[in-house]
């Protein structure tokens, strides 16, 4: 059939065949009041895509289109949609649909809404498949569709939609900013962002890292210190209560010795987890987090005033992710979860791009 009927995106079968991708006809959603289509021009990799291809969250029944950093034009809008005009340079993360109803979504906590409908591998309430970003076109709610500010290049916004929200978020609600001390371990997708913001909310920053040929990287990105913890098994002896908050963006907690880790916060300090890895934490005892009365925390994504608030600020400070490019295609797409995979080739982040020399540029605007 073709646009507005149907879309085409790369899909992977099941997770037998995570990197085998090909082409296929997806169905959206039916057009509703509050939706904008998005002609998309690129779209990021994240490490959730890969955890979800290779089935580390749990099986899925295919085809799947997965993607959820996408940047594109807005090529028909809903009566409803009041920020957004036909031709704009627009972005989805990871989150195309809340009630907006519930407790939850009128504390300004969408992002945690028990009836949110992810951006792949999910279902909308009426049984429609939601279709990732590795496509000719997204259709999502205009609440979580963001305008781009043209000071940040699209293959450059596009990891912000989800990196960079995963990281902005939780710093910005435990009120880091002057005079707090933050450590950020993991320099990776997650970590180089994160850096980043908690260096321009005005934090004292410190990079950790059990990989010494970053420290040179989290430097350039504005930590004023780095900490290689593969160095030293008593690495943290220094730094005992020195810490407000841990921001942990690393896949690999469950190698950790998370007494350690927590051995360094201040007293109610707070560790805190803004990756989802495939693996669950190591035991702990409860004597761990007595010692400093200190919190262990995870969240998820950001609501949608941290969204523009964030992109408003990358814009102004000139924040960007560290990003290579790829062309989107059968090739492409095995490559980038290939590389993502295999955990170091990637520094830092990957952008699909090309997507009009697959899906082509002509398209009818729509009101």
């Amino acid at each position: 059939m073709g646009y507005p009927d149907t879309f085409e995106g790369f899909v992977v079968d099941s997770p037998k065949t995570w990197n085998q991708f090909h082409r296929h006809e997806l169905k959206p959603k039916p057009f509703e009041d509050d939706d904008i289509d998005v002609q998309i021009e690129c779209c990021g990799v994240c490490g959730s895509d890969i955890h979800t291809v290779t089935g580390g969250w749990g099986d899925f029944e295919g085809p799947l289109c997965v993607g959820h950093e996408v940047v594109g034009k807005a090529i028909k809008v809903g009566k409803n949609v009041k920020e957004i005009k036909v031709g704009d340079r627009v972005g989805v993360g990871a989150q195309v649909w809340a009630c907006l109803k519930c407790d939850v979504c009128k504390s300004k906590n969408e992002n945690y809404c028990p009836h949110m409908v992810d951006t792949y591998n999910a279902n909308y309430e009426d049984g429609s498949t939601a279709h990732g970003g590795w496509a000719s076109h997204i259709r999502a709610h205009q609440y979580f569709t963001f305008k781009i500010p043209d000071a940040i290049p699209s293959h450059l916004a596009a990891p912000l939609l989800c990196a960079g929200i995963t990281t902005y978020s939780p710093l910005v609600r435990a009120n880091i900013g002057p005079g707090k001390t933050v450590g950020i371990i993991g320099i990776g997708g997650l970590g180089h962002l994160a850096i980043q913001w908690a260096r321009a909310l005005g934090a004292e920053t410190y990079a950790l890292t059990h990989s010494e040929y970053k420290a040179a990287d989290a430097k350039a990105l504005g930590a004023q210190h780095v900490i290689v913890t593969s160095n030293d098994e008593k690495w943290a002896e220094p730094y005992k209560f020195k810490f407000d908050f841990l921001l942990n963006c690393a896949d690999a907690t469950h190698k950790f010795d998370m007494k350690t880790y927590l051995s360094t916060l201040k007293v109610q300090g707070e560790f805190h987890m803004c990756g989802i890895p495939d693996k669950p934490l190591p035991p702990l005892e409860v004597l761990a987090f007595m010692a400093n009365g200190c919190k262990l925390s995870g969240s998820h994504l950001g609501n949608h005033q941290e969204m523009k608030e964030m992109l408003q600020l990358a814009a102004e400070k000139g924040i960007v992710p560290r990003v290579e490019t790829l062309q989107l295609g059968e090739e492409g797409c095995k490559e980038a979860v290939e590389r993502v995979k295999a955990g170091n080739k990637v520094h830092y982040r990957f952008t699909l791009t090309g997507f009009d020399k697959v899906f082509g540029e002509k398209v009818e605007y729509g009101a």
